[in-house]
């Protein structure tokens, strides 16, 4: 299987996937894991003799059991570096490729579960930058800017000042602190200046909250 990608069609159609709740892969995005169950230390060292690939998804509800249902959208990621520890585990950094729908989950013998993978939608996440000229920049810098700032926080801002707009929206997309279903609506956001509007909407909630709550003690206090 091929490194890179000109088509969704070079993509496989059966994935294995690692359910991981609050973890979120996009599209030539890096995901850092930390791998020590047994079952999936085997679905990785599979998938190294398999292309490199697998997929990155949530469970269906949070806090949800073993076998529960799986959300309906991922994406699949190639292993682009991994090493192994004293202590068995495997040190992982997952590049994320497209995202995927799940048809179905389907009957395996392997103890790691797997999925029929539909990528028709989403062949456009093998382009970069696509609608990156739409996003709201400013608004996004401005409020990260006042989030790290409200819990004293610094930045690398020369860093931030020279990536590209995809590069941005997706890393703090994948890094941002928020729970199981507002990274799913990043995921599945249908274009990056919708993700990026997500991503403000989210952080201006928190800070409003932060405000709120600040008021609150304030007023206890007097």
């Amino acid at each position: 299987m091929p490194a890179f990608y000109e088509t969704v069609d070079q993509l496989p159609e059966q994935l294995p996937v690692f359910p991981l709740e609050g973890a979120l892969l996009l599209p030539r995005g890096q995901l850092p894991l930390n791998i020590f169950e047994p079952r999936y230390l085997s679905m990785f060292e599979d998938a190294l003799g398999r292309g490199r690939v697998l997929g990155i998804i949530q469970p269906g509800d949070e806090a949800a059991d073993d076998g529960a249902p799986l959300q309906q959208v991922g994406c699949v990621g190639r292993i682009t570096s991994f090493s192994e520890t004293d202590d068995g585990r495997m040190i992982v950094s997952l590049t994320g490729i497209a995202r995927f729908r799940v048809n179905q989950e389907l009957q395996v013998l392997t103890p790691y579960r797997q999925v029929e993978a539909d990528y028709r939608a989403y062949g456009n996440d093998l382009i970069a930058d696509v609608g990156a000229l739409d996003v709201n920049r400013d608004g996004l810098v401005d409020v990260l800017r006042r989030y790290l700032e409200a819990n004293n926080m610094s930045a690398d801002w020369e860093a931030i000042e020279q990536s590209g707009n995809e590069a941005l929206v997706n890393s703090l997309s994948i890094i941002s602190p928020y729970g199981l279903k507002e990274k799913q609506a990043l995921l599945e956001a249908e274009s990056l200046a919708e993700r990026a509007e997500i991503l403000i909407a989210l952080t201006e909630m928190v800070l409003a909250q932060m405000a709120m709550a600040t008021g609150s003690n304030d007023n206890s206090v007097q």
